[in-house]
C-alpha cells in the first residue's frame, strides 16, 4: 500500500495521504512523492487545480514521523534534518505554487497537517476538524511556518495555541482565519468531485457547499488571552496567569506546567520574528535551524520518550522551570547554520 496516492481525476491533480494507522503522519518518502507531483504538474496544462485530502480513517494528517526524528536525533541527527529539509522544501513548495490549491482538513490537523494544509489558497474545515500544534508537549516547537501562521492570528492567540497546544474546532478555524469554508463532511466526495470537472470554480463550489459552523468557543477567551498572553516572555505570562487566579488561569497554567520551558520560550521567540519575517523562505530557513538543534537536545528525545514511547505523561524536562532557560541558550538554537547546512528552497 503507498503512503500516499498521486493521481489525476478530471482536470486536478490529487494528493491522498494514506497511512491510516498512522493518522497520515508524514514521512520523508511521503514529502518528496508530493514534492515531485507538485513539480511535475506545475507545467502540465490540463492540471489546473491541485486537491490534498486523505484516503481514509478519522483525520486528516496527525504531523510529521515523531519516532523516526527522535531516533536519529539520538544519535547524530542526519535523518531527522533529511526529514525536515524535505518537509519545508513541500511547504514552501505548496506556499508559492503556481496553481489554486485546496485542502479538505477533515478531521485530526496537527503539526505537519497544519503545514500541509495552510499554504493552501482554499482550506475546508468540517465538524470533524480538530486542529493543533501540539509540538511543546513532546520538547519540539511548531514548526512547519508555525511561525509564520501563528504570529499572524488575531491578537494572542497564536501565542497561546503554541504555548499551550490547545486543540481548536472547524468553527473555531474558520473564526480565525485558519480555514477558507466549512462544510459538512458528508458533503465532501460530491464537492470534490464537482471540483474535479470545473476547477475555474472552486470558490463558488466551496461557497455553495458551505454550512453555518459552530461557535467559535475560542472567541470567549479573547480578552483573558490577549491580556495573560501580552508577553513575550515566558515568566511573564507565567505571572500574569498566577495573579489572575481565576479558573480559566489555573487551567492554563497547569497546562503550561506539563510543557518544555526550552520551547515555549523557543516558539514565543519563533512567532516574534515570525511576524516581521520578510518572506516565507526565510522562515523556513529559520525554523530549520531551530529544528537542527532542538532535534538533539534533550527536551525532544525526553518529551518523545514520555509522551509517545513509553506513555508515562512525566517528562523530566531540562532545564526545568522557565527561569533556567536563559538567553544564551536560545540565541544557541537560534544560531543559524553554515551555509553548506542551512535549508534552501532548491
Amino acid at each position: 500500500m503507498e503512503d500516499v496516492l498521486i493521481t489525476t481525476e478530471g482536470r486536478i491533480g490529487r494528493i491522498r495521504l494514506n497511512r491510516p494507522k498512522a493518522i497520515h503522519a508524514l514521512t520523508h518518502p511521503m514529502c518528496d512523492a508530493i514534492i515531485a507531483a507538485l513539480d511535475a504538474w506545475v507545467e502540465e496544462p490540463a492540471v489546473e487545480a491541485i486537491l490534498i485530502d486523505h484516503a481514509e480513517g478519522r483525520g486528516f494528517c496527525a504531523g510529521g514521523d515523531i519516532r523516526m526524528i527522535a531516533d536519529s536525533g539520538a544519535k547524530d541527527g542526519v535523518d531527522a534534518r533529511a526529514f525536515f529539509r524535505a518537509e519545508y522544501t513541500m511547504n514552501h513548495r505548496l506556499f508559492t505554487y503556481a496553481k489554486p490549491i485546496v485542502a479538505f482538513m477533515d478531521g485530526v490537523t496537527m503539526g505537519g497537517g497544519v503545514g500541509l494544509s495552510q499554504p493552501a489558497k482554499f482550506r475546508v474545515a468540517t465538524q470533524n476538524t480538530k486542529l493543533a500544534m501540539p509540538e511543546t508537549g513532546i520538547g519540539l516547537f511548531p514548526d512547519v511556518g508555525g511561525g509564520w501562521y501563528l504570529s499572524r492570528l488575531p491578537g494572542r492567540i497564536g501565542q497561546y495555541l503554541a504555548l499551550t497546544g490547545a486543540r481548536i474546532d472547524g468553527g473555531e478555524c474558520l473564526a480565525l482565519g485558519l480555514v477558507t469554508h466549512f462544510v459538512a463532511a458528508e458533503a465532501l466526495e460530491g464537492v470534490k468531485q464537482r471540483i474535479a470537472q470545473d476547477p475555474q470554480a472552486i470558490e463558488a463550489i466551496l461557497d455553495e457547499a458551505s454550512t453555518p459552523a459552530p461557535e467559535a468557543r475560542i472567541l470567549e477567551q479573547r480578552d483573558a488571552i490577549d491580556r495573560l498572553f501580552a508577553s513575550d516572555r515566558l515568566e511573564d505570562i507565567y505571572a500574569a496567569l498566577r495573579e489572575d487566579g481565576g479558573e480559566w488561569a489555573m487551567q492554563t497554567l497547569a497546562t503550561l506546567d506539563t510543557k518544555s520551558p526550552q520551547t515555549m520560550k523557543v516558539s514565543l521567540k519563533l512567532l516574534l520574528d515570525g511576524r516581521t519575517m520578510p518572506t516565507f523562505e526565510d522562515e523556513m530557513r529559520q525554523e530549520f535551524a531551530v529544528a537542527s538543534h532542538v532535534v538533539q537536545r534533550h527536551d525532544f528525545i525526553e518529551g518523545v520518550r514520555a509522551v509517545i514511547i513509553d506513555k508515562d505523561n512525566a517528562p523530566r524536562w531540562q532545564p526545568a522551570t522557565p527561569e533556567e532557560v536563559t538567553g544564551h541558550l536560545i540565541d544557541q538554537i537560534f544560531a543559524p547554520l553554515p551555509a553548506d547546512d542551512e535549508w534552501n528552497p532548491a
